[in-house]
Protein backbone atom coordinates (compact mmCIF):
# COMPACT_ATOMS: atom_id res chain seq x y z
CA UNK A 1 0.00 0.00 0.00
CA UNK A 2 1.08 3.68 -0.89
CA UNK A 3 1.75 6.04 1.93
CA UNK A 4 2.56 9.49 2.03
CA UNK A 5 5.01 11.58 3.89
CA UNK A 6 4.01 13.94 6.92
CA UNK A 7 3.44 17.90 5.59
CA UNK A 8 6.49 19.28 7.24
CA UNK A 9 5.93 21.80 9.74
CA UNK A 10 1.95 21.27 9.80
CA UNK A 11 -0.75 19.42 11.29
CA UNK A 12 -1.87 16.64 9.41
CA UNK A 13 -5.38 17.62 8.91
CA UNK A 14 -7.91 17.76 5.76
CA UNK A 15 -7.92 21.52 5.82
CA UNK A 16 -3.50 21.76 5.39
CA UNK A 17 -4.31 20.16 2.24
CA UNK A 18 -7.23 21.72 0.94
CA UNK A 19 -9.92 20.75 -1.39
CA UNK A 20 -7.79 20.36 -4.74
CA UNK A 21 -4.50 19.05 -2.42
CA UNK A 22 -6.90 16.21 -1.56
CA UNK A 23 -8.06 15.33 -4.62
CA UNK A 24 -4.90 15.48 -5.84
CA UNK A 25 -3.36 12.85 -3.70
CA UNK A 26 -6.45 10.58 -4.03
CA UNK A 27 -5.96 10.80 -7.72
CA UNK A 28 -2.23 9.49 -6.60
CA UNK A 29 -2.79 6.98 -4.93
CA UNK A 30 -5.78 5.38 -7.71
CA UNK A 31 -2.84 6.29 -10.44
CA UNK A 32 -0.41 4.21 -8.18
CA UNK A 33 -2.71 1.14 -8.00
CA UNK A 34 -2.23 -0.59 -11.09
CA UNK A 35 -4.61 -1.80 -12.84
CA UNK A 36 -7.16 -0.69 -16.05
CA UNK A 37 -7.15 2.82 -16.37
CA UNK A 38 -10.28 4.85 -17.90
CA UNK A 39 -10.27 7.11 -20.58
CA UNK A 40 -10.65 9.85 -18.64
CA UNK A 41 -10.14 9.93 -14.53
CA UNK A 42 -10.13 12.73 -11.82
CA UNK A 43 -9.97 15.70 -12.56
CA UNK A 44 -12.49 16.78 -15.41
CA UNK A 45 -16.35 17.34 -14.61
CA UNK A 46 -17.16 13.43 -15.39
CA UNK A 47 -15.19 10.25 -15.71
CA UNK A 48 -15.08 8.40 -19.17
CA UNK A 49 -15.37 4.71 -19.17
CA UNK A 50 -15.62 2.91 -22.32
CA UNK A 51 -18.32 -0.25 -22.66
CA UNK A 52 -18.47 -0.80 -26.62
CA UNK A 53 -16.49 0.62 -29.42
CA UNK A 54 -18.32 3.79 -30.36
CA UNK A 55 -19.43 4.91 -27.19
CA UNK A 56 -18.04 6.16 -24.08
CA UNK A 57 -19.57 6.52 -20.49
CA UNK A 58 -19.23 9.62 -18.67
CA UNK A 59 -19.79 9.11 -14.49
CA UNK A 60 -19.88 11.94 -12.34
CA UNK A 61 -20.54 12.02 -8.23
CA UNK A 62 -21.96 15.34 -6.14
CA UNK A 63 -22.58 15.25 -2.31
CA UNK A 64 -25.07 17.21 -1.33
CA UNK A 65 -25.12 17.79 2.36
CA UNK A 66 -27.13 19.57 4.99
CA UNK A 67 -25.62 23.07 6.30
CA UNK A 68 -23.01 23.04 3.75
CA UNK A 69 -25.27 22.95 0.65
CA UNK A 70 -28.79 23.24 1.45
CA UNK A 71 -30.54 24.61 4.56
CA UNK A 72 -34.70 24.04 4.94
CA UNK A 73 -34.92 27.52 6.75
CA UNK A 74 -33.96 28.79 3.22
CA UNK A 75 -35.80 27.10 0.79
CA UNK A 76 -38.21 24.04 0.60
CA UNK A 77 -36.78 20.34 0.82
CA UNK A 78 -38.39 20.25 -2.79
CA UNK A 79 -36.17 23.00 -4.02
CA UNK A 80 -33.10 21.59 -2.21
CA UNK A 81 -33.58 17.92 -4.14
CA UNK A 82 -34.30 19.80 -7.35
CA UNK A 83 -30.92 21.84 -7.32
CA UNK A 84 -29.24 18.76 -6.15
CA UNK A 85 -30.14 16.55 -8.97
CA UNK A 86 -29.11 20.26 -11.36
CA UNK A 87 -26.26 19.85 -10.13
CA UNK A 88 -25.29 16.47 -10.59
CA UNK A 89 -26.96 16.55 -14.03
CA UNK A 90 -25.02 19.42 -14.93
CA UNK A 91 -21.55 17.64 -14.75
CA UNK A 92 -22.96 15.43 -17.44
CA UNK A 93 -23.78 18.91 -19.52
CA UNK A 94 -20.20 19.63 -19.34
CA UNK A 95 -19.23 16.38 -20.75
CA UNK A 96 -21.41 16.37 -23.79
CA UNK A 97 -23.11 13.54 -22.78
CA UNK A 98 -26.85 12.07 -22.63
CA UNK A 99 -27.84 10.90 -18.70
CA UNK A 100 -28.47 7.19 -19.02
CA UNK A 101 -29.10 6.91 -14.99
CA UNK A 102 -28.56 8.01 -11.68
CA UNK A 103 -27.83 6.47 -8.12
CA UNK A 104 -28.18 8.04 -4.40
CA UNK A 105 -26.61 7.09 -1.44
CA UNK A 106 -28.88 8.69 1.38
CA UNK A 107 -27.40 9.64 4.87
CA UNK A 108 -29.76 10.12 7.20
CA UNK A 109 -30.24 10.70 11.16
CA UNK A 110 -32.72 8.42 12.92
CA UNK A 111 -34.68 11.28 14.52
CA UNK A 112 -35.04 12.98 11.31
CA UNK A 113 -38.53 14.10 10.44
CA UNK A 114 -39.67 11.94 7.50
CA UNK A 115 -41.55 14.87 5.39
CA UNK A 116 -38.83 16.71 4.86
CA UNK A 117 -36.64 13.70 3.53
CA UNK A 118 -39.50 12.72 1.28
CA UNK A 119 -40.27 15.75 -0.30
CA UNK A 120 -36.26 16.43 -1.07
CA UNK A 121 -36.57 13.26 -2.54
CA UNK A 122 -39.75 14.10 -4.45
CA UNK A 123 -37.87 17.12 -5.71
CA UNK A 124 -34.88 15.24 -6.73
CA UNK A 125 -37.30 12.56 -8.65
CA UNK A 126 -38.97 15.15 -10.37
CA UNK A 127 -35.97 16.97 -11.85
CA UNK A 128 -34.72 13.23 -13.18
CA UNK A 129 -37.54 12.81 -14.95
CA UNK A 130 -37.45 15.80 -16.33
CA UNK A 131 -34.20 14.98 -18.05
CA UNK A 132 -34.82 11.08 -18.74
CA UNK A 133 -32.68 10.31 -15.73
CA UNK A 134 -34.08 7.12 -14.03
CA UNK A 135 -33.15 6.68 -10.44
CA UNK A 136 -31.73 3.46 -10.41
CA UNK A 137 -31.23 2.53 -6.97
CA UNK A 138 -28.70 3.60 -4.45
CA UNK A 139 -27.76 2.75 -0.74
CA UNK A 140 -29.33 4.16 2.53
CA UNK A 141 -27.42 4.67 6.32
CA UNK A 142 -27.85 6.31 9.19
CA UNK A 143 -25.89 9.26 10.14
CA UNK A 144 -24.86 12.84 12.40
CA UNK A 145 -26.60 14.78 9.19
CA UNK A 146 -28.69 14.69 6.25
CA UNK A 147 -26.70 14.17 3.10
CA UNK A 148 -27.56 12.64 -0.66
CA UNK A 149 -24.17 11.77 -2.97
CA UNK A 150 -25.55 11.37 -6.36
CA UNK A 151 -24.13 9.55 -8.70
CA UNK A 152 -24.78 10.06 -12.40
CA UNK A 153 -24.28 7.85 -15.61
CA UNK A 154 -24.35 9.35 -18.90
CA UNK A 155 -23.17 7.92 -22.72
CA UNK A 156 -21.51 9.97 -25.37
CA UNK A 157 -19.81 9.13 -28.48
CA UNK A 158 -16.45 7.88 -28.77
CA UNK A 159 -14.05 10.66 -28.79
CA UNK A 160 -17.19 13.53 -29.19
CA UNK A 161 -16.95 14.44 -24.93
CA UNK A 162 -16.33 17.79 -24.20
CA UNK A 163 -13.22 18.42 -21.66
CA UNK A 164 -11.76 21.25 -20.02
CA UNK A 165 -8.45 20.47 -22.58
CA UNK A 166 -8.30 21.93 -25.45
CA UNK A 167 -8.56 26.08 -24.85
CA UNK A 168 -5.84 28.16 -27.28
CA UNK A 169 -4.68 31.19 -27.04
CA UNK A 170 -7.12 33.50 -29.81
CA UNK A 171 -10.32 31.38 -29.10
CA UNK A 172 -13.40 33.16 -28.02
CA UNK A 173 -14.61 32.34 -24.41
CA UNK A 174 -18.71 31.74 -24.38
CA UNK A 175 -21.42 31.32 -21.28
CA UNK A 176 -24.81 29.97 -21.80
CA UNK A 177 -27.83 32.27 -19.83
CA UNK A 178 -27.37 34.60 -17.30
CA UNK A 179 -24.96 34.54 -14.28
CA UNK A 180 -25.20 35.50 -10.53
CA UNK A 181 -28.88 34.11 -10.24
CA UNK A 182 -28.76 31.52 -7.75
CA UNK A 183 -26.28 34.24 -5.54
CA UNK A 184 -29.19 36.34 -5.66
CA UNK A 185 -31.42 34.14 -4.25
CA UNK A 186 -29.04 32.93 -1.22
CA UNK A 187 -28.49 36.75 -0.44
CA UNK A 188 -31.95 37.41 -0.28
CA UNK A 189 -31.98 34.97 2.14
CA UNK A 190 -34.81 32.34 0.04
CA UNK A 191 -33.87 30.20 -2.54
CA UNK A 192 -36.87 29.07 -4.68
CA UNK A 193 -36.02 28.61 -8.06
CA UNK A 194 -33.09 25.40 -8.77
CA UNK A 195 -31.17 25.66 -12.35
CA UNK A 196 -31.64 24.15 -15.32
CA UNK A 197 -28.90 21.39 -15.57
CA UNK A 198 -27.81 22.71 -19.71
CA UNK A 199 -28.06 19.06 -21.46
CA UNK A 200 -29.39 19.48 -24.28
CA UNK A 201 -26.92 22.14 -25.54
CA UNK A 202 -23.95 20.23 -24.06
CA UNK A 203 -25.05 17.72 -26.27
CA UNK A 204 -25.50 19.75 -29.44
CA UNK A 205 -22.06 21.56 -28.88
CA UNK A 206 -19.95 17.78 -28.71
CA UNK A 207 -22.22 16.41 -31.28
CA UNK A 208 -20.87 19.52 -33.93
CA UNK A 209 -18.28 19.73 -32.25
CA UNK A 210 -18.39 23.41 -31.83
CA UNK A 211 -17.10 24.24 -28.15
CA UNK A 212 -12.62 23.42 -28.43
CA UNK A 213 -12.95 23.51 -23.94
CA UNK A 214 -15.95 23.64 -21.37
CA UNK A 215 -16.66 23.36 -18.15
CA UNK A 216 -19.98 24.07 -16.07
CA UNK A 217 -20.09 26.78 -13.67
CA UNK A 218 -20.72 25.52 -10.13
CA UNK A 219 -17.77 27.39 -8.22
CA UNK A 220 -18.29 30.81 -9.83
CA UNK A 221 -17.19 31.89 -13.31
CA UNK A 222 -13.35 33.26 -12.52
CA UNK A 223 -12.77 29.98 -10.54
CA UNK A 224 -14.39 27.70 -13.07
CA UNK A 225 -12.66 29.42 -16.18
CA UNK A 226 -9.28 29.22 -13.66
CA UNK A 227 -9.60 25.47 -13.74
CA UNK A 228 -10.46 25.57 -17.37
CA UNK A 229 -7.51 27.78 -17.71
CA UNK A 230 -5.03 25.05 -15.76
CA UNK A 231 -6.20 21.83 -17.65
CA UNK A 232 -5.85 23.78 -20.95
CA UNK A 233 -2.35 25.20 -20.21
CA UNK A 234 -3.67 28.95 -21.06
CA UNK A 235 -4.95 32.47 -19.98
CA UNK A 236 -7.95 34.21 -20.58
CA UNK A 237 -8.80 38.01 -20.71
CA UNK A 238 -12.46 38.45 -19.47
CA UNK A 239 -14.91 41.74 -20.08
CA UNK A 240 -16.56 42.10 -16.53
CA UNK A 241 -19.64 43.76 -18.79
CA UNK A 242 -19.95 41.42 -21.25
CA UNK A 243 -20.93 38.95 -18.38
CA UNK A 244 -24.82 38.08 -18.65
CA UNK A 245 -26.60 38.65 -15.15
CA UNK A 246 -30.53 38.72 -14.51
CA UNK A 247 -32.30 42.31 -14.88
CA UNK A 248 -31.98 42.71 -11.11
CA UNK A 249 -29.31 41.67 -9.65
CA UNK A 250 -27.68 45.26 -9.97
CA UNK A 251 -30.92 46.71 -7.77
CA UNK A 252 -31.05 44.38 -5.38
CA UNK A 253 -26.70 44.06 -4.48
CA UNK A 254 -26.59 47.94 -4.22
CA UNK A 255 -30.09 47.56 -1.59
CA UNK A 256 -28.04 45.24 0.47
CA UNK A 257 -24.51 47.42 -0.22
CA UNK A 258 -22.77 44.32 -1.85
CA UNK A 259 -20.49 44.15 -5.18
CA UNK A 260 -22.83 42.73 -7.88
CA UNK A 261 -19.58 41.44 -9.50
CA UNK A 262 -19.15 39.06 -6.28
CA UNK A 263 -22.22 37.19 -7.16
CA UNK A 264 -21.81 37.35 -11.57
CA UNK A 265 -18.20 36.63 -11.21
CA UNK A 266 -18.17 34.30 -7.90
CA UNK A 267 -21.46 33.63 -6.90
CA UNK A 268 -21.52 29.74 -8.57
CA UNK A 269 -23.95 26.89 -8.82
CA UNK A 270 -25.24 28.43 -11.97
CA UNK A 271 -25.04 25.52 -14.02
CA UNK A 272 -24.43 27.37 -17.15
CA UNK A 273 -21.72 26.50 -19.32
CA UNK A 274 -18.56 27.80 -20.18
CA UNK A 275 -16.84 26.84 -23.39
CA UNK A 276 -14.39 28.14 -25.81
CA UNK A 277 -14.22 28.10 -29.50
CA UNK A 278 -12.16 28.71 -32.50
CA UNK A 279 -11.55 31.49 -34.29
CA UNK A 280 -14.02 31.64 -37.78
CA UNK A 281 -16.51 29.48 -35.03
CA UNK A 282 -20.61 30.60 -35.85
CA UNK A 283 -21.57 33.82 -33.98
CA UNK A 284 -23.41 33.90 -30.52
CA UNK A 285 -26.85 34.74 -32.51
CA UNK A 286 -26.11 31.28 -34.52
CA UNK A 287 -24.83 29.41 -31.69
CA UNK A 288 -27.70 30.59 -29.23
CA UNK A 289 -30.52 29.15 -32.28
CA UNK A 290 -28.63 26.07 -32.53
CA UNK A 291 -28.45 25.47 -28.45
CA UNK A 292 -32.18 26.73 -28.00
CA UNK A 293 -30.59 29.13 -25.52
CA UNK A 294 -29.00 32.53 -25.13
CA UNK A 295 -25.14 32.77 -25.75
CA UNK A 296 -22.95 35.53 -24.73
CA UNK A 297 -19.40 36.08 -26.01
CA UNK A 298 -17.30 37.06 -22.67
CA UNK A 299 -13.80 37.03 -23.79
CA UNK A 300 -10.91 35.69 -24.96
CA UNK A 301 -7.99 33.20 -24.51
CA UNK A 302 -4.53 34.64 -24.24
CA UNK A 303 -1.02 32.84 -23.47
CA UNK A 304 -0.71 33.14 -19.72
CA UNK A 305 -2.47 34.36 -16.95
CA UNK A 306 -6.62 35.45 -16.07
CA UNK A 307 -6.87 38.99 -16.91
CA UNK A 308 -10.31 40.65 -15.22
CA UNK A 309 -11.66 44.02 -17.48
CA UNK A 310 -14.34 46.45 -16.28
CA UNK A 311 -14.61 45.81 -12.23
CA UNK A 312 -12.67 45.02 -9.56
CA UNK A 313 -11.20 41.21 -8.82
CA UNK A 314 -14.30 39.50 -6.71
CA UNK A 315 -13.75 37.36 -3.68
CA UNK A 316 -12.47 33.86 -4.40
CA UNK A 317 -15.56 31.13 -6.26
CA UNK A 318 -16.71 28.30 -3.86
CA UNK A 319 -14.08 26.61 -1.73
CA UNK A 320 -14.83 23.50 0.32
CA UNK A 321 -11.61 23.84 2.73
Amino acid sequence: MQSFPSLPGVTKRVSDLGEFGLIERIDRLARASGGREPVLGIGDDAALLRHRADEDVAVSTDAFVEGVHFRFDQEAPATAGRRAMAGALSDLAAMGARPLGVTCALAVPPNAELDPVMNLFSGLIEAARQHDAPLAGGNVTRARELSVVLTVVGAVRRGRALRRQGAKPGHRILVTGTLGGQALQRARGRVRRAPTPRLQAGQRLAADRLASACIDISDGLLADLGHLCRASGVGAEVDAEAVPRPRSLGVVARALGRAPEDWFLAGGEDYELLFTVRPGAPSCEELSGRLGLPVSEIGRITREDLVLLGAPEPPAGWRHF
